[in-house]
């Protein structure tokens, strides 16, 4: 057979062993290389809580003593975390990113800090969410975009909360608690408590209300649509 490798030529009997050899190595450094509370590089951290784990192999990761991260948070494999733009950077602020406890951020994700990032307790994200409090401005149309200075603006995640796939949280998107981010949304805005948002840009197409329970928004009834206006848009950030 002409497509099969060299090393699925052996032996069957070589071949496990080579097999279990190989996947015995990765799963030792997998474990070797997650970064914990008690070791070096996690005490590089402002805060590493207890239980706290980032999955080997990391991305990115710099300036660690502006990143807080709660106890019991795990973040995946192939994260980026960074406070700033280059490695040393003195920031204003202090703690730049701040997530939570018992969190989980899916592999693949980045959370790129320069002012505030703040994520609440127990939030999930799918794989490779992006999350930023900077972006780049446009106003001069005779300069070219990336040499004119990005603007910053705080980003806050209310406890409880879900990011599907491919999220992409935009400088001052506020969301409120328990809220379902659709993949793939591209959000920025006020968002309140219990509520879904989906599509490009976000916008809200579901929410709970205390005596209808989840009501479509956009879609439903004019009854339905002037009982989610009248319920307002707060924000609770608070843990849950």
């Amino acid at each position: 057979m002409p497509f099969v490798t060299w090393a699925r030529s052996l032996p069957p009997p070589l071949r496990r062993w080579a097999a279990r050899a190989v996947h015995w190595t990765g799963d030792w450094v997998a474990e070797a290389g997650a970064i914990g509370p008690d070791d070096d590089r996690g005490r590089r951290f402002g805060y590493l809580g207890p239980g706290a784990c980032l999955a080997y192999p990391q991305g990115a990761l710099f300036n660690e003593r502006y990143i807080s991260i709660g106890a019991g948070t795990v973040i995946g494999p192939h994260a980026s975390l960074s406070a700033g733009m280059a490695p040393g950077q003195e920031m204003v602020t202090d703690p730049v990113v701040r997530i939570g406890q018992r969190c989980l951020i899916g592999r693949g994700s980045h959370i790129v800090g320069h002012w505030q990032i703040e994520l609440g307790d127990d939030i999930q994200t799918g794989p490779y969410v992006y999350i930023t409090d900077q972006n780049h401005v446009y106003a001069d149309p005779d300069v070219p975009v990336g040499q004119q200075w990005p603007v910053e603006s705080p980003v806050a995640v209310g406890s409880g909360s879900w990011l599907g796939a491919n999220v992409v949280i935009l400088p001052g998107a506020v969301l409120g608690a328990h809220v379902v981010v659709a993949a793939g949304a591209v959000v920025r805005g006020v968002f309140p408590d219990r509520c879904v948002v989906a599509g490009v840009p976000a916008r809200m197409v579901r929410r709970w209300l205390p005596d209808r329970g989840w009501v479509d928004v956009g879609r439903g009834s004019p009854t339905d649509q002037a009982a989610v206006d009248q319920a307002g848009t707060p924000v609770d950030l608070s843990p849950a």
